[in-house]
């Protein structure tokens, strides 16, 4: 679990902030949302991945979790009672790594490209490298908010994911990241080359030994 983070977010709390998130940086003018408003973004049956069908009670339950955790935030000063979120500043996020965990936060694990392409309309990249240096920044230690997943059967290239929660009711975490394996064959082979180090040194000093008793005799 990151450090940044007060626990592992349910997947109802994920599509919450996903959708605070959406909203405060494609359509500004509308945030912070009202509960319906709300409601309606979690269950868009576009731009999300799973689609949900969330009653209100089940967002209101989750943005009262977030509230207490200090992820979200009630304003009741207008007409209507509004919520936002505060997770881009639990992590302090900037524009282009916020951009990033919102299309992750809702639509699960991606690749770089299409997490590029799906940013669009919330932060432009210049190129693709430049997307693929925010999600290394959002991966880095010790506290990565991101993880690059092993490549699964069928798939031809790398996708990302976010660590703040759960998306899918039958995930209970996430794929091993892609560094973990190589990491340990890297750490077996050290120790094979340090073995074979010291046998070299070991026939060294015998053929040493041997060439000083041969000269003596």
């Amino acid at each position: 679990m990151i450090q940044r983070m007060p626990r592992q977010l349910d997947r109802v709390e994920v599509r919450v902030l996903g959708c605070l998130l959406e909203k405060q940086q494609a359509t500004p003018e509308y945030y912070p949302l009202t509960l319906n408003a709300l409601v309606a973004a979690c269950n868009q049956r576009s731009n999300r991945y799973p689609v949900m069908e969330l009653a209100e009670r089940e967002v209101f339950r989750a943005l009262q979790r977030l509230a207490d955790d200090g992820l979200a935030r009630r304003d009741d000063s207008g007409r209507a009672t509004r919520w936002s979120q505060h997770l881009d500043r639990r992590l302090r996020l900037d524009a282009a790594g916020k951009a990033v965990l919102t299309v992750l936060l809702l639509r699960g694990p991606q690749t770089a490209g299409e997490v590029r392409g799906r940013t669009a309309r919330l932060h432009e990249f210049s190129s693709a490298e430049a997307a693929e240096a925010a999600l290394a920044d959002l991966a880095a230690p010790p506290d990565p908010v991101v993880v690059l997943l092993e490549l699964a059967p069928g798939q031809k290239e790398a996708r990302w994911g976010h660590r703040v929660g759960v998306d899918d009711p039958e995930q209970d975490a996430l794929p091993l990241p892609r560094q973990a394996r190589p990491a340990a064959r890297e750490f077996d082979a050290a120790q094979v080359m340090l073995r074979l180090e010291r046998l070299e040194q070991a026939i060294e000093e015998i053929k040493s030994t041997l060439r000083i008793k041969s000269g003596s005799s």
